[in-house]
């Protein structure tokens, strides 16, 4: 009896291990989870999911938020560009889709180097007369063949992103007045505000946002209650958030409070 009791919880002990090293298999992936979605795909309770999370994250190796948990990044940490392509798709294309009805024929934008505004980008390849300023050597490759006006802002690159940064990207930057200024970022919180992973793309949302009259923000869930390494701006300069999956409460409340839009 001893023995077949020994196995048997033998057997759930390493079902469990398996099961929380598929969790950060698919965390690695996808940058977030959720308890329900877990819950459903390993059959097992809403609480085993939490008590696996809550393990985890012991273990330093994720930070749980609301309904879910998040990977634990070093907040300074760079994911390349050609890395940030694979991660998150399903949810970059959603907010696409959403922040598409947000641009009119004729508009004049400035947009980051990130893959979440790339994917918003093919969706306005039938827009009629657009005028893109970017530092983004990846969207002026990307779209060199289509309508779009695009306006280069020179610099420095930084090759892990394919973006172009530097003082002589914000001067360029500096010259022109926008319809809308289009960035992601790294993290939100709502004391902290919105921040970036490294300096150099930092100052160059903040010289797209100075240089526009609305800003939108586009930000995947896993984003929200996030820190990142440093600061772009608070929430003031900032008409829309357009995000793939409804916030909590409280952000709801955040964002009412200080009159921004938000999609999902």
């Amino acid at each position: 009896m001893y023995n077949k009791k020994k196995k048997f919880y033998g057997v759930l002990f390493m079902l469990g291990l398996e099961r929380r090293r598929k969790i950060m298999e698919q965390l690695t992936q996808d940058r977030k989870v959720y308890v329900a979605d877990l819950s459903r795909k390993f059959q097992v309770t809403e609480e085993t999911i939490r008590r696996d999370l809550e393990k985890l994250e012991q273990q330093n190796l994720l930070q749980r938020n609301y309904g879910g948990a998040v990977l634990n990044e070093h907040t300074s940490e760079d994911i390349s560009f050609i890395k940030r392509t694979s991660i998150n798709n399903a949810d970059k294309e959603f907010i696409a889709q959403k922040a598409e009805y947000l641009i009119n024929d004729g508009d004049t934008l400035m947009v980051d180097a990130s893959t979440t505004c790339l994917a918003l980008l093919q969706r306005l390849k039938t827009r009629n007369h657009l005028t893109i300023i970017t530092n983004s050597i990846r969207l002026v490759n990307e779209f060199v063949n289509s309508s779009f006006t695009i306006i280069s802002s020179g610099g420095i690159l930084r090759a892990s992103s394919y973006a172009l940064t530097g003082p002589a990207a914000c001067s360029i930057l500096e010259k022109y007045y926008v319809d809308l200024a289009i960035i992601s970022c790294k993290g939100i919180d709502r004391t902290r505000g919105i921040m970036e992973s490294n300096e150099p793309e930092s100052l160059i949302k903040q010289a797209m946002i100075k240089q526009a009259k609305k800003s939108i923000l586009l930000a995947d869930y896993s984003k929200f209650d996030k820190t990142a390494f440093i600061k772009t701006c608070d929430f003031a300069p900032i008409n829309y958030i357009v995000t793939n999956k409804e916030p909590s409460a409280e952000w709801l409340d955040f964002f009412s409070q200080h009159q921004i839009k938000l999609i999902y």
